[in-house]
């Protein structure tokens, strides 16, 4: 299933629970994809962050994905 796709379903699932209510199977099934959902969200943001550099007064440049990124607390 593709990232749209699980967009779609997890859409569908909430309005299915907002008109008529949603069985134990569906309701494990939008938190499994809501769940993925959201890993992958915190994912591409880690990824953009640690793509950010600074430069300082000095002209010296800072990756700060090099200085603070993904250290594995996560």
């Amino acid at each position: 299933m593709t990232f749209e796709e699980k967009v779609k379903r997890i859409n569908a699932l909430y309005h299915k629970s907002q008109a008529e209510g949603l069985t134990e199977e569906e309701k494990k099934e939008q938190a499994a994809l809501r769940s993925e959902y959201v890993a992958n969200v915190r994912a591409n943001l880690r990824g953009q962050l640690n793509q950010i550099s600074i430069q300082n007064e000095d002209g010296t440049i800072v990756n700060l994905g090099e200085k603070h990124g993904d250290k594995g607390t996560h």
